[in-house]
């Protein structure tokens, strides 16, 4: 069992023997805590009689600090900075704000997306520092869940009831050929007939994998996939490099290669992402995620006029 911590210290009066020991005397210290300089000394007493041993000798009319004032110092530096930072985490998992936050974001949203929803959130709350981490949809569902990041933008995550998400856009999926291919020159795509077409495509855990696997189940055949990447950036180079062709979301448009076409799917095998900005139910009194979501719906808004 620990031994029971005297009254007299507090926290506050740890930080005054701080702020004595770094700056030298009485005056110094009461200037810099914005208190006066009895107050200062009347701390530092008071932190003897809670240990219970003497700290400081008297010099003249200067205190000057024993080895066990400094032996004091040092524990406090480390109690005061974990007080803080558990202070902080505490804040946090209440949903009061840090002065960070970390968004996940699939990386086909980097070009566009993100960042105008970044910008939205530095209007509301230009002191915030903003980490970004990209992965898949499923990465970024786990890193939610886990605490990694505070907040994805990615494709609507289906029967997760832990999680709130904001619409942000509906984007469709095309299909992705070169440039010379006798695809690129068609007015839409019949998938079923590219049964002896090769495919590029990116891995599992992806929406984008997810509306292409979908979109070859309506087709009615298993497409002959050559080559998978984990980067929608890196798909497109293979598509232009005559690799195979693949399934494209239409946001990637803007920086799609000169030397690939995307062609609208056939009615029948159209399909859609829902593009959301996703966050723990549990989070959602956060002040920093209150803001994103107000940038979230100001940047949606701005998608549909």
């Amino acid at each position: 069992m620990l031994n029971r911590i005297d009254e007299e210290i507090t926290f506050r009066k740890l930080e005054i023997l701080l702020a004595f020991l770094e700056s030298g005397n009485l005056a110094r210290a009461a200037e810099r805590l914005g208190i006066s300089a009895v107050s200062v000394h009347r701390a530092l007493h008071s932190l003897e009689t809670g240990t219970r041993c003497s700290l400081f000798r008297l010099e003249g009319r200067n205190l000057q600090p024993t080895d066990a004032a400094h032996a004091l110092a040092d524990v406090a530096r480390e109690v005061l900075q974990t007080m803080s930072h558990g202070i902080r985490a505490t804040r946090e998992i209440a949903g009061y704000a840090a002065d960070r936050i970390r968004i996940g974001s699939l990386y086909s949203l980097t070009s566009v997306t993100v960042p105008a929803l970044i910008m939205g959130l530095r209007l509301r709350k230009p002191d915030i520092q903003t980490e970004l981490v990209l992965g898949s949809n499923n990465d970024l569902l786990r890193k939610l869940r886990e605490g990694s990041v505070d907040a994805t933008v990615m494709g609507h995550p289906e029967g997760a009831s832990d999680v709130e998400s904001q619409l942000l856009f509906e984007d469709d999926i095309f299909f992705a050929a070169p440039a010379e291919s006798p695809h690129a020159r068609q007015a839409e795509i019949d998938l079923s007939a590219c049964a002896d077409e090769r495919f590029v495509s990116l891995n599992e855990g992806y929406v984008t994998h997810d509306r292409f696997v979908d979109a070859f189940r309506v087709a009615g055949f298993e497409p002959n996939v050559v080559m998978t990447t984990n980067d929608i950036f890196s798909l497109m180079n293979l598509v232009g490099g005559g690799i195979g062709c693949t399934l494209l979301p239409g946001r990637i448009r803007g920086v799609l290669p000169r030397n690939v076409v995307l062609v609208p799917l056939q009615p029948r095998l159209q399909m859609r992402q829902k593009i959301s900005v996703c966050f723990l139910r549990t989070r959602e009194r956060d002040p920093n995620l209150l803001s994103l979501l107000a940038a979230c719906r100001s940047h949606a808004a701005e998608l549909q006029g």
